[in-house]
C-alpha cells in the first residue's frame, strides 16, 4: 500500500508537468511560430495538429491527472495524511477547472469550428480564420498552463507533507 501511496502522487506530478508543457510549449512557441507564418499554412498545421493530438498517450495522460490526484489522496486521507490528502484533491480539483473546463468550453470547440470552416478559399478567408481563432485559443490555452502549473505545485505540496509523515498525535 505504501508504494501505491507513493506511486499516484509521483504519477500525478510526472503527468501533470508533461501536460503543462504541452499547454506552455504551445502558448510560448507553437501559437507565436504559427502566427508568424501565412494564415493558410496556420489553418492547415493547427487542423492537423488538433487531428494527431488525439492519441491514447495524450490522452491518458490528459485525463489521467485528477484521476491519480484523487487517487492519491483517497488512499493517504484514511491514513492520517490529512494535509497531503487535501493538496492533491485541490491539485484534482484546480486541473478540472482550470484545464478540463477551458478545454471542453473553449479549447475544443473552437478546434471544431477552425475544422468545419473548411479549407480557406483565399488569403483574407484564411487570414479572418486565423484572427478569429488564435489570440482566443492561445490566450485560455495559457490559463491551462497556469492551471497545470499550480497543479504541478500542489502535487509537489503533498508528496513533501506526505514525506515528513503525519502531524504529532495522528494515526500514521
Amino acid at each position: 500500500m505504501t508504494f501505491l501511496m507513493a506511486a499516484l502522487p509521483t504519477a500525478t506530478l510526472l503527468t501533470a508537468a508533461c501536460m503543462t508543457g504541452v499547454f506552455f510549449a504551445f502558448s510560448v512557441a507553437v501559437m507565436p511560430g504559427l502566427n508568424a507564418v501565412d494564415p493558410g499554412q496556420s489553418v492547415a498545421a493547427m487542423r492537423s495538429v488538433n487531428e494527431r493530438i488525439l492519441n491514447p498517450l495524450f490522452l491518458g495522460a490528459f485525463v489521467g491527472v485528477p484521476l491519480l490526484a484523487a487517487g492519491g489522496g483517497a488512499l493517504l486521507l484514511p491514513r492520517g495524511e490529512r494535509g497531503a490528502a487535501v493538496a492533491l484533491f485541490a491539485a484534482a480539483g484546480v486541473y478540472a477547472l482550470g484545464v478540463f473546463a477551458p478545454t471542453a468550453l473553449v479549447n475544443v470547440p473552437l478546434n471544431d469550428l477552425l475544422a468545419a470552416a473548411g479549407t480557406p478559399d483565399s488569403a483574407e478567408h484564411a487570414a479572418r480564420l486565423w484572427a478569429g481563432y488564435a489570440p482566443r485559443w492561445t490566450a485560455w490555452n495559457t490559463a491551462r498552463a497556469a492551471a497545470g502549473a499550480l497543479t504541478v505545485l500542489l502535487t509537489a505540496l503533498a508528496l513533501y507533507l506526505w514525506a515528513r509523515g503525519p502531524a504529532p498525535g495522528r494515526a500514521g
